[in-house]
């Protein structure tokens, strides 16, 4: 059962078919554009969604907002740095905010960055800077049904390669992304990083943790690898981020809070760097873009999120989940995460090609028949057409994730998922294809703007 009770309670809306038909042609279906009262259960992010404990509160009412050297801010760099172990700690506002204060301060055009796999915004920030965001999953990562234990690892043989390699002078940083979100939720392991950190330092490329979800990635560790087993979570934390140069964290994931994140890093050089960008464009360095109460929230938060009995509730329900979707002949990438369910739109709809975008379509569905909310992770996010629309580049799979926010959903509301995902798939060969009709040249899949395609013959 739920390592907690229900203190405070908010009413969630409900709506017809004929309401969220017409939300969908206001919006362009572009689910991000749903006013969130249109939405029953919203599952499009675990960033920021999750519901605060008593102690988070409590810790924020006691927030000092003072512009300089708060009492809030040096209570969440002591919890950060006995968290990590980094020298040089910065808070930012958000994930994103840490990725462009240090991408922008360590990448120079034409770099390249390595990493297990890039999400959006990390591609994207990399991107901006004039570098190349290069994947190297592991090759488990390519069987969706495989239940391989650590498919989030990075792929040693094609890093020692690229580092010893032509492009190697070109390495900027290498970045672990603990858990693996792009590929599926999957978690990295201990062996795995270890040779990694090996590898940067044979070769003088610092390696970085994108942190967001560090404590479901230990926790799995202390699950499925051996010599973790009888470790805490807290324990695998700790040392994996002393097995990295610095980390960028979204702490709206394992930080357990609505706004917040941070740099941290070793080099000395690089922390005062970052510094001047931080003060320039999000705020003082302690406090970074943030209220006081934020940073107190956060630290309290970072402090809970390791909890066994948290974790053991969080790896539940996302297995939950996975029974009632397999049960409704719907597919995921296994095995099962913690932080999201990833469908396997591809396989459902098979009828709709890569270009007509059968991930958008299955989320659509989901929303029509449901009230649901999820995010495409296929050809909507990763492909490239060309201006007659015919297709240059395709996603290598088409997947939907439903992300599971932090202590907000119960089992009945995702038995409800499960029941629309079963009427969904009776008729799978009814649901109808996207085309896009306005789109922006990066992270399109935020602004995209779409209109149905008929199924014909």
């Amino acid at each position: 059962m739920e390592p907690y009770r229900i203190k405070v309670v908010e009413p969630i809306p409900f709506t017809t078919r004929q309401q969220r038909e017409e939300a969908l042609r206001r919006v362009n279906y572009n689910l991000f554009d749903l006013r969130a009262e249109e939405v029953t259960i919203d599952l499009l992010t675990d960033s920021g969604t999750g519901a605060l404990s008593a102690a988070q509160l409590a810790a924020g009412m006691a927030g000092d907002e003072s512009y300089s050297g708060s009492r809030s801010f040096y209570r969440f760099h002591e919890t950060v740095t006995e968290l990590t172990g980094y020298a040089h700690i910065l808070p930012a506002h958000q994930g994103r905010a840490a990725e462009r204060v240090l991408f922008t301060t360590l990448l120079e055009r034409g770099d390249l960055v390595l990493s297990n796999t890039h999400f959006d915004t990390t591609r994207a920030n990399v991107e901006l800077n004039e570098a190349e965001a290069r994947d190297l999953p592991c090759p488990e990562a390519k069987n969706l049904d495989s239940t391989e234990p650590f498919k989030g690892n990075i792929d040693l043989e094609a890093l020692a390669r690229t580092l010893s390699g032509p492009d190697g002078s070109r390495v900027a940083v290498v970045v672990m992304t603990i858990t693996n979100n792009g590929g599926g939720g999957q978690p990295v392991s201990m062996d795995n990083l270890k040779r990694t950190a090996a590898l940067c330092r044979q070769h003088g490329v610092p390696l970085f943790l994108d942190a967001a979800r560090f404590a479901e990635n230990a926790w799995l560790v202390t699950r499925h690898e051996e010599g973790y087993r009888d470790r805490t979570p807290r324990q695998v934390a700790e040392e994996a981020f002393r097995l990295a140069d610095g980390c960028m964290m979204s702490a709206k994931k394992d930080g357990i809070v609505h706004i917040g994140g941070f740099i941290g890093t070793n080099d000395p050089q690089l922390a005062q760097k970052c510094e001047l960008l931080l003060i320039a464009t999000e705020g003082f360095a302690t406090y970074g873009g943030l209220a006081g109460r934020d940073l107190d929230m956060m630290a309290q938060g970072l402090t809970e999120v390791t909890e066994p009995s948290y974790l053991a509730e969080r790896a539940e329900i996302a297995s939950h989940l996975a029974h009632r979707v397999r049960a409704a002949g719907v597919d995921i990438v296994e095995p099962p995460g913690m932080h999201a369910l990833y469908l396997n739109a591809g396989r459902l709809l098979p009828h709709i090609p890569p270009h007509r975008y059968p991930g958008h379509a299955l989320s659509v569905q989901l929303y029509l028949e449901g009230g649901i909310r999820s995010a495409e992770l296929g050809s909507l996010y990763l492909g490239e057409e060309d201006e007659h629309g015919n297709p240059i580049k395709s996603a290598p799979y088409e997947l939907v994730r439903l992300a599971l926010p932090r202590r907000v959903y119960t089992r009945s509301h995702y038995d409800h998922v499960g029941e629309t995902l079963a009427k969904i798939a009776k008729n799978a060969d009814q649901v109808y294809g996207f085309r896009i009709t306005d789109q922006s040249p990066i992270l399109r899949h935020f602004r995209a703007t779409l209109a149905p395609v008929p199924i014909t013959g």
